[in-house]
């Protein structure tokens, strides 16, 4: 079942400035905010653990097309480093800088991942989720997240953005690959700082890999391992992703809010369960996440609670619904996001899509409540 509470109570009346201290209090008071050593440390033990299984087995194995399976299986173990890298990044291990970014960039070496350069930018996403000048998670070239960014696509772009809900699951096939090479570019433009230590983090292990591959496999099932581990990787991280930000309420240039409304009406929560938890770092608490990037993984669970009953008390509207469900959302955001695409000027259904831009300038027919409180909040 979709549990989605929306609550459009106006709140103009109310001085806002004072809302998000008094929910950090009662999670203060709640020892939420407090640090989990020894969950991480069990966690990377649990991860280790797993990393060594999976170099046994491959080796074992041998040259046998039974390691794509390995490869699946390694796709699941690079994504779940990916996820304390992540966490790292956000301070939520240790207190020390110092210590968080030794996590940090040792597990974005083994992912392929640069930890500096991803959490500059995912710093920029945590700072204006979905909005369209400023949030480089919505600043895709081959997806549009509004009608307005679908108007300025053009050639192959064009194409894709138009059927980008049917094509928006294959397209996670590549988005390790995109990350890594991601990384790389900001290396050889020089946008790291460092830049000796981050071509070592970067480079001496994918070395590494494919010297590994190679050696054990022969060319054709070693170019198919490494297709299947970074492919099924890219689809597990867009899952985890996906579900958090797309088909809510998109930000435009003029619209201002506060911390607390900005964080929670551009956030979605999937319910589901520990098990769903597991499956996706924690993020699939991301309200309480984008309002405490610090907080803990572990904690978010029991923070969620106090910040949606806070949330009710507050009017402030409050999104959560299923992990089917939320796929459900996202495709048919950006179905209908790419349709200046699929109809040409004239056509009856575009005159509709025009109407609908002119009443909707976020771009998007979905979450209407949240829409509304976005609108209404930026204009005080």
């Amino acid at each position: 079942m979709t549990s989605t509470h929306v609550v459009p109570t106006d709140t103009t009346d109310r001085p806002r400035g004072s809302d998000f201290a008094r929910l950090t209090k009662e999670l203060k008071a709640a020892g939420l905010l407090n640090r989990r050593r020894g969950y991480y440390l069990l966690r990377m033990a649990v991860n280790a653990l797993l990393l060594g299984a999976i170099a046994v087995t491959f080796v074992m194995v041998g040259d046998s097309w039974w390691q794509l399976v390995t490869a699946a299986v390694l796709a699941v173990a690079s994504t779940q480093l990916a996820f304390i890298g992540h966490d790292a990044g956000h301070r939520q291990i240790f207190r020390s800088h110092r210590n968080n970014d030794i996590v940090g960039h040792l597990h974005g070496s083994l992912t392929g991942i640069s930890y500096q350069w991803w959490v500059a930018k995912h710093n920029r996403h945590h700072a204006n989720p979905n909005h369209e000048d400023h949030d480089p998670d919505i600043e895709i070239h081959a997806l549009a997240f509004s009608r307005a960014q679908a108007a300025r696509k053009r050639g192959l772009y064009s194409w894709i953005t138009k059927h980008q809900a049917f094509l928006f699951f294959p397209l996670l096939l590549a988005e390790a690959a995109v990350l890594r090479i991601s990384g790389l570019i900001a290396l050889c433009r020089n946008e790291l700082r460092n830049p000796w230590r981050e071509a070592a983090l970067q480079i001496v292990p994918m070395i590494a890999y494919l010297a590994a591959v190679f050696l054990v496999l022969s060319p054709a099932k070693a170019i198919v391992f490494i297709a299947v581990h970074q492919g099924l990787m890219g689809v597990y991280l867009g899952c985890s992703f996906a579900p958090n930000h797309k088909g809510m309420p998109i930000i435009t240039e003029g619209q201002r809010l506060d911390h607390l409304h900005k964080q929670v009406l551009t956030s979605r929560n999937v319910t589901g369960g520990r098990w769903v938890d597991a499956l996706l770092g924690g993020l699939n608490h991301q309200i309480e996440h984008h309002l405490y990037p610090h907080m803990p993984r572990p904690n978010l669970r029991h923070a969620q609670p106090l910040v949606e009953n806070f949330c009710l008390r507050h009017g402030i509207p409050y999104s959560k619904t299923t992990l089917r469900h939320s796929y459900a959302q996202v495709l048919r955001h950006l179905h209908d996001a790419g349709s200046p695409l699929r109809h040409q000027p004239g056509d009856a259904r575009s005159s509709t899509n025009t109407e609908a831009r002119r009443l909707d300038p976020t771009g998007g027919l979905r979450c209407s409540f949240t829409h509304a409180a976005v609108q209404r909040l930026s204009k005080n």
